[in-house]
C-alpha cells in the first residue's frame, strides 16, 4: 500500500468533452431543474394553503414534493454548473456529503411511496375506518419513521464506503458521487461493501415493492366490485399516477445498482443514472397535477387569485 497515493479529491464524469455540447447539456439540466423545482414547490404551496387538500393523501404528496425538490437540488445544480464552467472536481468531503444525501433521499422516497400505497389501500378497502387508521398523528409518525430510519440507512452506507482507500483512480464514472462508482475505484477489499449494498437494496427495495404490489392487488380487486363506473374511474385516477412513479423509480434504480457503471465509464451509464436520480422527481408533479382533478382545480383557483 505504500506505493499508492490516497485520493484527496475526485473528478466527476462530464456529459461530453465537446465545449458546445457541454453548454447545451448545462442548459438542458438547468431547464429540467427549474421546471422540476417549480412544479414540486407549486404542489407544496397548493396542498398547504388549500384547506380542501388537508387530507392524509395530500399530506404525503406534500412531503413527497418537498423531498423531490431537495432530491433534485443534490445532484442537478452541481452537474449543470460543472458542465457550464468545465470543472469536474469535487472534494472527498463534498463527495461523502453527496453520497449521504442521495442515499437518504432514495430511502425516504421509496418508503414514503410505500406509505402512500397503504394510504390508498385503507381509503379504498376500509373507508369507514380510514379516519382512525390514517389519523393525523399516525401520518406524522409514519413520516418521522421514514426520515429517522433513512438517516441511519444513509449514515451506515456512507461511513462504510468512505472507510475504504481510494488510490486506483480519482475519476468517478458518474456525473455525481454514487457508491457503485466509488467502489470501482477503491484499492481496498470491497466484497463486504458490495454484499451489504445488495442485501440492503433487496431487503428495502424488494420489501417496499412487494408491499406496494400487494396493496394494489387488494385495491384493484375492491375497485372492480364498485357498482358505479364513475367511482371506479375516480379510484383508478388516484392509483395509476402512484403506480407510474413507483415503477419508474424502482426499475431505474434497480438497474443502476445491479448493473454498475463500466470501468471506463460511458454516456449510457450517465443517462441511466439520470433516469434514476433526475426524471422521477421531475415527473412527480407533472403526473400528479395532470391526473388529479383536485390539484388541477386548486391550481386554477390559485391562478385566478394571483391574476
Amino acid at each position: 500500500m505504500s506505493n499508492y497515493t490516497t485520493a484527496t479529491e475526485f473528478l466527476l464524469m462530464g456529459f461530453s468533452d465537446i465545449r458546445e455540447l457541454q453548454i447545451l447539456y448545462s442548459f438542458l439540466l438547468f431547464l429540467i431543474y427549474s421546471a422540476g423545482l417549480m412544479g414540486n414547490l407549486l404542489i407544496v404551496i397548493i396542498t398547504t394553503f388549500d384547506r380542501r387538500l388537508h387530507t392524509p393523501m395530500y399530506f404525503f404528496l406534500r412531503n413527497l414534493s418537498m423531498l423531490d425538490a431537495c432530491y433534485l437540488s443534490i445532484t442537478v445544480p452541481q452537474a449543470f454548473f460543472n458542465s457550464l464552467v468545465n470543472n469536474r472536481i469535487i472534494s472527498v468531503t463534498g463527495c461523502a456529503a453527496q453520497v449521504f444525501l442521495v442515499m437518504f433521499m432514495v430511502y425516504v422516497e421509496l418508503t414514503l411511496l410505500t406509505v402512500m400505497a397503504r394510504d390508498r389501500y385503507v381509503a379504498i378497502c376500509h373507508p369507514l375506518h380510514y379516519p382512525v387508521i390514517m389519523s393525523p398523528r399516525v401520518c406524522l409518525q409514519m413520516t418521522i419513521t421514514c426520515l429517522l430510519t433513512g438517516l441511519v440507512y444513509a449514515a451506515f452506507h456512507t461511513g462504510y464506503t468512505f472507510r475504504l482507500s481510494f488510490c486506483h483512480s480519482n475519476v468517478v464514472h458518474q456525473f455525481f458521487c454514487d457508491i457503485p462508482s466509488l467502489l470501482r475505484i477503491s484499492c481496498s477489499d470491497t466484497f463486504s461493501n458490495n454484499l451489504s449494498l445488495i442485501v440492503s437494496d433487496v431487503v428495502v427495495g424488494a420489501g417496499c415493492y412487494a408491499f406496494i404490489i400487494a396493496s394494489y392487488v387488494c385495491i384493484f380487486s375492491t375497485v372492480l366490485k364498485f357498482p358505479v363506473k364513475e367511482d371506479q374511474k375516480k379510484a383508478f385516477s388516484t392509483c395509476i399516477p402512484h403506480i407510474t412513479v413507483v415503477s419508474l423509480f424502482i426499475i431505474s434504480g434497480t438497474y443502476v445498482y445491479f448493473h454498475p457503471p463500466s470501468d471506463s465509464g460511458s454516456l449510457k451509464d450517465i443517462i441511466l443514472s439520470v433516469f434514476y436520480t433526475v426524471i422521477p422527481p421531475f415527473l412527480n408533479p407533472i403526473i400528479y397535477s395532470l391526473r388529479n382533478k383536485q390539484i388541477k382545480g386548486a391550481i386554477r383557483i390559485l391562478m385566478k387569485r394571483t391574476l
